[in-house]
């Protein structure tokens, strides 16, 4: 994979101190922009050869209804637009019977469910101009009677459809904290020769749950992680996510170097 360095998720609150900070490359919420009127920043950031990743929330790639072609066509239209080496998603459901979650909902790990995932990746990926990362989410529940470890299953998904992989090692934490997962067991399973980039994050715990809430600090546990994963292979890239109570320009260039440290 295309060798990405260092990055952090471009919002709109920080767009000044995104384009301050030493990064190698930004991540933008797909749904966010729209490739006919791209904000300032961001084309400041493309004119300085700073990569610009679309990052979609909402295909909802694992629910049982057909990919929304108007939301591939949008993501697909941004990448152009962007010159973006590949698109990514989450493996995740987020609509179902007209109703929409407002949150990234975990598949059923059944191989009927794979199918159904299966079929829609290679929907998407057949309208899409540049290739496909799915990233893994982090759950506060599991469904029952899985059939296949989390690893497994992504396992199948990028045999089946050729599709890249962003793992989150916040979600991979979160995962291992609330539903006792085993991070090392996912790290063996996945094939890390399709990694595109990996996402980190900071969370906290409220009344004995770990909400990754992309709006702390990140905890030396989940740079462990991403230790254990740099252990087995060396990430073409790695991006710190932020979404809300944006610390100072400091604060975050402090978490910048932490992450670098551990690649080091």
């Amino acid at each position: 994979m295309e060798a990405l360095g260092v990055g952090i998720g471009w919002r709109p609150e920080i767009d000044l101190t995104v384009e301050r900070l030493d990064v190698d490359f930004v991540e933008v919420v797909a749904e966010n922009l729209h490739a006919d009127r791209l904000p300032e920043s961001v084309r400041v950031l493309r004119e300085r050869g700073v990569p610009v990743l679309p990052h979609a929330v909402s295909l909802s790639l694992g629910g049982a209804d057909p990919v929304d072609a108007h939301r591939v066509a949008h993501l697909g239209a941004l990448a152009e637009a962007l010159d973006a080496p590949f698109v990514s998603d989450h493996v995740c459901f987020v609509r179902a019977g007209g109703l929409d979650s407002g949150h990234l909902m975990p598949v059923p790990r059944t191989r009927e469910a794979l199918d159904v995932l299966v079929a829609n990746v290679k929907a998407a990926q057949a309208d899409l101009p540049v290739p496909l990362a799915l990233e893994n989410v982090a759950a506060l529940l599991e469904w029952p009677d899985a059939e296949l470890s989390e690893g497994r299953f992504l396992a199948e998904l990028v045999e089946r459809t050729d599709c890249l992989l962003l793992v989150d090692v916040a979600n991979l934490y979160a995962n291992a904290r609330n539903l006792g997962t085993d991070v090392d067991r996912f790290l063996d399973e996945i094939p890390l020769e399709r990694l595109a980039y990996v996402h980190v994050a900071g969370g906290q715990e409220h009344q004995g749950v770990y909400h990754d809430t992309h709006a702390h600090a990140v905890s030396p546990e989940v740079l462990d992680v991403l230790r254990r994963l740099k252990e087995r292979v060396r990430p073409p890239g790695v991006l710190l996510e932020r979404d809300d109570d944006y610390p100072s320009d400091a604060e975050l260039a402090g978490e910048l170097a932490a992450i670098r440290a551990v690649l080091a």
